[in-house]
């Protein structure tokens, strides 16, 4: 398996060069992009640019990620190269600024060679609410690559690069790398900027890295992570180095394994798998217990108020008089605002902002916003209690497999339901990683590990123990 580290060694020796590895990277996206559609924008001149000048520098040696291409999901903002959040909306949208994020990449020589596809304003789990394409999951191109970040997996998983950034607000870099079998994690809410992400719930949005493996995972972490005075909403708790606990082992770690996540909806050939991985943890040394999280249950109802609440606010920009998409054939100022949201909102988009409208509406605002906010800190106790016990919580990331495009995206009950396991670590704001942990049908089931807050080494230390004496993250799709 090509990991980080192989390719510093090569970079570093002269064995393959920057702009080679990008030439590379793009010959795969090439002979692979009709299969999956991962990628909205391809950026072949600006990486090939960039790779000649980092060649031109030299690559630094006591920095792994220098010389490393990666795909960065279309919600974060990239000076000079589209950034549509696959929206009619931002169809011609080239921002004047960069992501911090997106900054840190280039700081640490990174490539950044295409952006990916997602669901229009990252609301969906299937990544078939995009305005330009439907994704087709990296395994069997019938099934969903799961969403919002589903470009950002399949990318991945289907080795066009071996790093992408995605976005997670209510799972959603966890449930695609779930059902591409690929590592993907959500930080503690504030330990990465948010400064050009495009809003969609300021309070649970978070920006998260793919990989293959796990230590590839904390290396891109490396990268991105750290207090921004751009973004009010950033931790200033140190940044330690993520792979510092990779390789030790997990004899004393407690485990807890919530009842709930286990319950009713859960697919019981996925339950099989996530209670065999909880095995495997004994068997490495670790404790498993099973505990309670008894408000979870609330965790989708929510979540649907908090986030598109958030949503119906922050999406008040897109009002064609700015930036963006306008109607043509208004005739007046309401009329813009009016069919423009008519015209460039996808049906998924409009749905939220109406129910978030009518959630902060007078009247309603203390039966549903109000309460929801309350129930939050319910979830958020619960987590608390289990975690002045337990060093981390394992459950399954998603309730299935990934299911076959065209079924749920018509019911948008089945497809939030579908989000039931990983949205109350949004809510929390607590750090949570998806790692493949079997299969069922030929299709990746992946194992959500989830940590205390600022605690990611813990969570690597965990996932890269399972995935170390286990095969589940060697097997790859037949992409050809």
């Amino acid at each position: 398996m090509t990991t980080i580290k192989s390719l510093h060694e090569k970079l570093v020796n002269k064995d393959i060069s920057a702009v080679e590895l990008t030439q590379e990277t793009l010959k795969n996206i090439a002979d692979r992009e009709p299969k999956v559609d991962s990628f909205i924008t391809i950026t072949e001149e600006a990486a090939l640019a960039q790779a000649a000048a980092i060649d031109a520098r030299g690559i630094d040696a006591t920095n792994p990620m220098s010389g490393i291409p990666l795909a960065v999901k279309d919600n974060i903002s990239t000076k000079g190269i589209l950034t549509t959040a696959a929206s009619k909306m931002l169809y011609n949208y080239e921002p004047i600024f960069d992501a911090t994020a997106v900054e840190k990449l280039y700081s640490n020589d990174m490539i950044v060679v295409g952006k990916t596809n997602m669901d229009e304003f990252a609301m969906g789990g299937s990544t078939e609410n995009s305005a330009f394409k439907a994704t087709k999951n990296a395994w069997d191109q019938t099934k969903v690559p799961g969403g919002s970040s589903g470009g950002s997996a399949t990318a991945v998983a289907s080795n066009q690069v071996l790093l992408s950034l995605g976005s997670d607000t209510g799972g959603s870099i966890r449930q695609p790398a779930s059902f591409n079998g690929v590592v993907g994690l959500k930080p503690t809410y504030g330990r990465i900027s948010r400064f050009g992400l495009i809003a969609f719930g300021s309070s649970l949005d978070q920006i998260g890295p793919f990989s293959q493996n796990v230590e590839d995972n904390a290396l891109l972490l490396n990268a991105v992570s750290g207090h921004d005075p751009k973004d009010s909403t950033s931790s200033k708790v140190a940044i330690p180095d993520f792979t510092s606990k990779i390789g030790q082992d997990i004899k004393g770690l407690k485990i807890a394994l919530p009842k709930e996540y286990l319950g009713e909806g859960i697919d019981p050939k996925v339950k099989e798998q996530v209670l065999a991985a909880a095995k495997q943890f004994e068997k490495l040394g670790a404790t498993v217990e099973e505990v309670s999280l008894p408000h979870s249950k609330y965790g989708v109802a929510v979540y649907y108020i908090i986030a598109s609440s958030e949503a119906s606010s922050n999406l008040q920009r897109f009002d064609g008089i700015r930036y963006g998409f306008r109607a043509e054939d208004a005739v007046d100022l309401e009329d813009i605002y009016v069919k423009t949201r008519s015209q460039g909102f996808g049906e998924e988009v409009k749905r939220r902002i109406m129910l978030g409208t009518f959630s902060l509406s007078s009247g309603y605002y203390d039966a549903y916003f109000k309460k929801a906010g309350q129930v939050r800190t319910l979830i958020m106790q619960d987590f608390q209690k289990v975690f002045e016990t337990y060093d981390l919580i394992i459950g399954p990331t998603a309730p299935s497999v990934a299911y076959d495009l065209d079924t749920q995206g018509h019911d948008p009950v089945a497809m939030y339901l579908a989000d039931l396991l990983t949205i109350p670590v949004n809510l929390a704001g607590l750090p949570g990683i998806s790692i493949p942990a079997g299969q069922v049908e030929g299709l990746p089931v992946g194992l959500q590990i989830i940590g205390k807050a600022f605690d990611e080494e813990t969570i690597y230390q965990a996932a890269a123990a399972f995935e170390a004496t286990t095969d589940f993250h060697k097997a790859k799709p037949i992409i050809f």
